[in-house]
């Protein structure tokens, strides 16, 4: 190889050196005005509005993603957490405040940590929706070469990894789902307060789901101090939630540092939500072994028995592979082994065949089913296929660059996406507005993470969500004594999160689940869904005789 010639200009550095020491002009006049004019035309008059949107012609941003974005940038000096409700957009208006940022110059580095699942997704957004050459992090790449780099926070967090991080100074940085952050004796919540960044974003619809010190762990990795210390805020405080509705000082101080937008407030509402309850009957045969089920199943534990129940409310496959590893652990069960021959004669569940006449009702249209067991997203899938309707399955066991094929497949191949809980978090599906329930949750939070898929910032059509249940079983008990009652299908149930914890209730499912194992009887477990629904809607009754009292302030 020929060696690389290097001509070093001399006379420059020599006649820098000589007009410093006698204090004359450095360039001529019509270098230094061509270069002020440039420098005028890029530059921003005053720190004011957004000049990110001039970049973004393409974009149609919602007035509360605009409003958000400058009053990060205007009075929050970069560092926020973004609340809004689910499907409001905080994606967006953290990617108008980066893209800001960067076109004034001021952010250069950053470092953007969400789940795992969601990196391709955030990598896709920012570069396709706001220009911005984020790259996601993959096996040897290099933290200090890339600028706008996208990773899990459980990748960044472990060795070799955190080190390198942590010795960084980043521009930016910006996590997704901070709620995960609520606990301050975590290691991800210490990596993030230890992470050297001039501005921050936390993303979280829910910034408190239990206790108050959440919010002041939360703002402490934003501006240490600005709620006091640890003590000093416990003290004024306490722990309960309702202080940051009810102590008007404390809910000031909050607002300096967070946005919370909500569907009332925004123009989302003008999408409808049309909510339909299918109710179906099991066959014959499916009821006498519902009744096996029933009756036979004393001889389980409690939480046994509730799941084999609702596996067969699913599909024959689900109970069926249930009752078979059962039968390898306890053979001598013979009660279970003729449960298992008879459901192996059953014909098809009623609700597949539900599924296939719904869909083809809806006709062409784009449809996702959500199902609780995967044993039953391979049946339907095997099943709609017999009936000439192309689907996809979707769950958490695929890796990231597979669930972002099965939905590119869904968008531009297949008519439904049958996904397992994994797809009701994360994934955005705005181009589809029909989605069957064909299990429903016992927990309604998960059920408005699925609905946040299709009903979200950016769909246009009003959402259909059919929700399917079997009469004279636990989904009947389910459907009528705690979704009907309180109403959920019919609002965004963003603030149940808040009742529950005022009633002590950390998990709605456990709690339905216990209700089931404590009850003798199907009608004494009636009785206790019945009083636990009735409490719920006291209380969200009380929440809100109680802002219309205090009010916003």
């Amino acid at each position: 190889m020929k060696s690389i010639y290097l001509d070093k200009d001399t006379v420059f550095i020599k006649e820098l050196e000589d007009r410093l020491e006698k204090n004359t002009s450095l360039s001529s006049w019509e270098l230094f005005k061509m270069a002020y004019e440039a420098e005028q035309t890029t530059m921003s008059p005053y720190f004011r509005g957004l000049r990110a949107l001039e970049f973004l012609p393409h974009m149609e941003f919602l007035k509360h993603q605009i409003h958000t974005a400058e009053q990060v940038i205007e009075q929050m000096n970069g560092r926020a957490i973004l609340a809004d409700e689910v499907g409001l957009g905080k994606t967006i208006e953290a990617g108008l405040v980066l893209k800001e940022y960067m076109i004034r110059g001021l952010v250069n580095k950053a470092l953007i940590l969400v789940p795992a699942s969601l990196v391709n997704q955030w990598e896709k957004e920012l570069n396709e929706k706001f220009y911005i050459p984020a790259v996601a992090y993959r096996k040897n790449m290099s933290w200090e070469q890339g600028n706008i780099i996208i990773s899990s926070i459980d990748t960044a967090k472990r060795e070799p990894h955190r080190s390198t991080i942590l010795g960084m100074d980043y521009d930016f940085v910006l996590v997704d789902e901070a709620h995960k952050l609520k606990n301050h004796k975590t290691k991800n919540y210490a990596f993030v307060r230890s992470l050297k960044k001039k501005y921050c974003l936390l993303l979280t619809a829910t910034p408190v789901q239990n206790e108050l010190i959440e919010i002041f762990n939360l703002v402490s990795i934003l501006k240490p101090g600005h709620l006091g210390n640890y003590d000093s805020f416990v003290k004024s405080y306490g722990n309960d939630r309702k202080n940051m509705k009810h102590d008007l000082y404390l809910k000031q101080l909050v607002k300096k540092v967070m946005v919370r937008n909500t569907r009332k407030d925004t123009g989302l509402n003008q999408v409808k939500r049309n909510i339909e309850t299918i109710w179906t009957e099991f066959s014959k045969e499916e009821a006498e072994v519902y009744q096996w089920l029933e009756n036979s199943s004393a001889l389980l534990p409690s939480f046994s028995k509730i799941t084999l129940l609702r596996e067969f409310c699913s599909s024959r496959e689900a109970c069926y592979l249930s009752l078979k590893k059962m039968l390898t652990e306890k053979p001598d069960l013979d009660v279970f082994q003729q449960i298992t021959e008879k459901i192996e004669q059953l014909p098809h569940h009623k609700k597949a065949e539900k599924a296939v006449e719904l869909i083809q009702q809806i006709g062409d249209e784009k449809v996702i089913i959500f199902t609780e067991y995967r044993a039953t997203q391979f049946y339907l899938q095997w099943y709609l296929q017999q009936h000439g309707i192309s689907s996809v399955p979707f769950r958490g066991g695929f890796k990231r660059s597979k669930k972002d094929w099965m939905r590119q497949l869904f968008q531009h191949h297949a008519q439904v996406l049958i996904a397992t809980e994994a797809g009701g978090e994360g994934i955005n599906l705005q181009f589809c507005n029909y989605m069957i329930n064909y299990d429903l949750p016992w927990n309604p939070m998960r059920l408005e993470q699925r609905i946040g898929r299709i009903h979200r910032y950016g769909q246009d059509k009003d959402v259909h969500i059919y929700n399917f249940a079997i009469k004279d079983t636990v989904e009947e008990h389910i459907m009528k004594l705690l979704y009907e009652k309180i109403h959920l299908f019919e609002q965004v149930i963003g603030d149940l999160d808040a009742i529950l914890s005022e009633l002590s209730i950390h998990d709605l499912e456990q709690e339905i689940e216990q209700i089931y194992a404590e009850s003798a009887t199907t009608g004494e477990a009636k009785i206790k869904l019945h009083n636990l629904s009735a409490v719920i809607q006291t209380a969200h009754n009380t929440a809100n005789q109680e802002e219309q009292q205090y009010g916003d302030a």
